[in-house]
Order: structure tokens, then C-alpha cells, then sequence
């Protein structure tokens, strides 16, 4: 059983009940906060911060893409799951680019919201033992930076690395794993249903968007390296690929 403390920041009490019975039925230990400050409050708590945060978008002292904007522009990665029950596609765009880890949308079935609390925190685990066993290697395990060409994409699939121009990427887990299969099939037309089954896995809750907005990462992270970079093109109605 789970024993992770999840942090559930939601004003509706009949919400934070039906999402607690649940994640508590599950083995996780619940705190609620019922505002974006009690939240902040909790998440600085040294001593038993949460392992994951479930957070409403709508709260009643601050919205919660600036909430979620604070956590990222301290520092903080925590995973986070946002609930919303906007309309707009927008806000969940958003609240993926500002590092979000999977979004819900009201009205939810509470078995899909505690498989994807399950799903993140699975992917939480794996960054983490992969983190440690990258701590772990011996220096000369890794290509040294003279070595590494200064001209393409270049990786070290061992070491999960990646280089872009001579230039290491700093790439979470599923960046470098869809920047990878992008590359082993260079110049194919790769759709988003093959990199969600390839990538993703297909026993995640996840859709088309998810793909969208890590190529909107990937792009970024290789604009910072050179501006002009378009290693990415976009296919309309299918999918992505990788040009060098």
C-alpha cells in the first residue's frame, strides 16, 4: 500500500470529501488546504512536506496557475495534478507549460483521478531511481563535453543525456524519452497516437495536448541553444518530425 502524503487544495467541501475517501482508500495520507495561502503554508512545511499536490484552479484568494506559478518559479517539483472545470483548453495548456504533471477535469470519476495519482507518482518514482543511479555513475561513463560533436543531436542513452550543438539539454524524463524516438526514426512522420503508445505507455490517462505541449518544451529548450533551430516540424491532422 501507499503511504504518500497528497496534498488535495480545493474550497468545495463535498469535492475534498469524495477525493479523500478515495485517495485514502487507496493508502494515501491526506491533507487539505481550502486556499491557495494554506497551500503555500503546507508546501514550506520542511518537515513533512507533501509528495504530491491535487490543485483546483478556481480558489478563493488566488487563481490557481499563479499558485502553481510561485511553486515552479521557487524551485519546487513537486508532482502537481490540476482539477478545473473551465471550459477553455487554454487553462490546461497553460497549466501544462507551467510544469504541471496531468490535468482532471469536473466532474470526475474518482477512480480515473486516483490512476493518474498513481500514474504521477509512479513516473515521480522512476525519475527519481533514474536521478540516483545517474548520481551513481562513474565520470568516465559519460562522454566528456570536448567529445561530444558541436554540430546535431547527440545522446548518451545510458546516462539518458542528450546534446544539442555541442550544448547539453536539460530534459525531464519524458522530454528526452520523445526528443529519443523522434530521432531514432529522423525524418519520419511520427503520429501523437504512436508517441503516446510509445512514450507514454498505454495505460496512462493522457491525450494529444500532452504530446503538443513536451514538442512546445523541446522546441524551446533547443531555441535557447540556437534561435534558429526547427528541428521539430509539425505535420497537421498527424503527427511529428525530426529533420537534421
Amino acid at each position: 500500500m501507499a503511504h504518500e502524503t497528497i496534498l488535495v487544495v480545493d474550497d468545495e467541501p463535498a469535492i475534498v470529501q469524495v477525493i479523500g475517501e478515495r485517495l485514502r482508500r487507496e493508502g494515501y495520507q491526506v491533507r487539505i488546504a481550502g486556499d491557495g495561502g494554506t497551500a503555500l503554508a503546507a508546501l514550506a512545511d520542511e518537515g513533512e512536506p507533501p509528495h504530491l499536490l491535487i490543485l483546483d484552479l478556481m480558489l478563493p484568494d488566488m487563481d490557481g496557475l499563479d499558485l502553481l506559478r510561485t511553486l515552479r518559479g521557487a524551485g519546487s517539483n513537486i508532482p502537481v495534478i490540476i482539477l478545473t472545470a473551465r471550459d477553455d483548453d487554454v487553462d490546461v495548456i497553460v497549466g501544462l507549460e507551467l510544469g504541471a504533471d496531468d490535468y482532471v477535469v469536473k466532474p470526475f470519476n474518482p477512480r480515473e483521478l486516483a490512476a493518474r495519482v498513481r500514474a504521477v507518482m509512479r513516473r515521480r518514482a522512476e525519475a527519481l531511481a533514474l536521478a540516483a543511479r545517474l548520481a551513481s555513475l562513474e565520470a568516465d561513463t559519460r562522454p566528456p563535453a570536448a567529445a561530444v560533436p558541436p554540430e546535431g543531436l547527440h545522446f548518451d542513452p545510458p546516462a539518458r543525456q542528450a546534446w544539442y550543438a555541442g550544448h547539453p539539454l536539460d530534459l525531464r524524463l519524458r522530454e528526452y524519452d520523445l526528443l529519443y524516438f523522434l530521432a531514432q526514426h529522423r525524418g519520419q512522420v511520427v503520429s501523437r497516437t504512436t508517441l503516446l503508445d510509445q512514450v507514454w505507455g498505454t495505460d496512462e490517462f493522457i491525450d494529444d495536448r500532452t504530446v503538443d505541449v513536451h514538442v512546445h518544451r523541446l522546441r524551446h529548450k533547443l531555441a535557447e541553444i540556437d534561435p534558429g533551430a526547427d528541428l521539430i516540424q509539425t505535420e497537421r491532422g498527424v503527427g511529428y518530425r525530426l529533420v537534421e
